[in-house]
């Protein structure tokens, strides 16, 4: 058990996780505020699906929450997502805060997630807000999950142009910040996505990123490599039937030796 961390804060990271064998599956469903309304309008529904199909977590912005039944949240966790940006902007990559932490809790979520773009032209501003989240989360005993991207995406992701160090180098800064999650992209080679995850102190949850013919392919890396589960959101909403593909991703996670428990105490 890890004394260091308080207890109302390894109680929600217990909570985190509903499902036996390792690894967590986060879906993150934040993306209308970047890219527009999700595809299917009926969250509520789509939520119904997910928590039957045994999802751990999903990742909401606080307005959405008006439209879910309370009730989804008896066994899926919520975790509020603090900071955004849009498509629109001339910037994309400038995310600004939108939500805080007291109004995480006061929403009834298990813990909050923000979104660091390093190597942006505002990275300063981004780093900045990470650490004020991270000094209420410790506050407030609510564990924070950084989604973790070096710009330009080149330099992390996919086969051509693959940097694990400078991947490595952003996770650190969300966990020398306080994070107790990290969500990034891996990159698809397993002896880097391996080396990523292994120099990481806390548990890395793999982006699905875009939806292709390899997604599927590049979780299956990221999880053998370690990873401490999979943060999900395209993969899932997009899909014909999105419970069989949490069932999908769930199986992935139970069927590896290598994915560890992201739990503490």
């Amino acid at each position: 058990m890890d004394d260091t961390i308080p207890f109302a804060r390894r109680l929600r990271l217990r909570r985190l996780s509903r499902r036996d064998g390792p690894g967590l599956l986060v879906v993150p469903l934040d993306h209308a505020v970047g890219s527009g309304p999700l595809a299917r309008p009926d969250l509520d529904g789509l939520l119904a699906q997910l928590d039957a199909a045994g999802t751990d977590a999903v990742i909401l912005h606080k307005g959405a929450l008006r439209r879910v039944d309370p009730a989804r949240f008896r066994r899926m966790s919520l975790v509020l997502h603090l900071n955004a940006s849009t498509a629109l902007a001339p910037d994309p990559d400038a995310k600004y805060p939108v939500a805080t932490v007291p109004e995480a809790l006061s929403l009834g979520a298990t813990a909050v997630s923000v979104h660091v773009n390093i190597g942006s032209a505002t990275e300063d501003r981004q780093v900045g807000h990470l650490a004020e989240v991270a000094a209420d989360c410790s506050r407030w005993g609510i564990p924070l999950l950084a989604m973790m991207y070096v710009r330009p995406a080149a330099s992390y992701a996919g086969s051509a142009g693959s940097d694990p160090g400078r991947l490595a180098h952003a996770l650190a800064v969300a966990t020398e910040l306080g994070a107790d999650l990290v969500k990034t992209a891996l990159p698809s080679s397993p002896a880097a996505a391996a080396r990523v995850v292994g120099g990481c102190p806390v548990p890395v949850l793999a982006a699905g990123g875009a939806v292709d013919g390899d997604s599927f392919d590049r979780l299956a890396v990221a999880v053998g490599a370690g990873a401490g589960g999979i943060a999900a959101g395209r993969l899932v909403f997009t899909a014909p039937d999105p419970g069989a593909m949490v069932r999908r991703l769930t199986a992935l996670l139970s069927s590896s030796s290598h994915a560890p428990g992201v739990l503490v105490g």
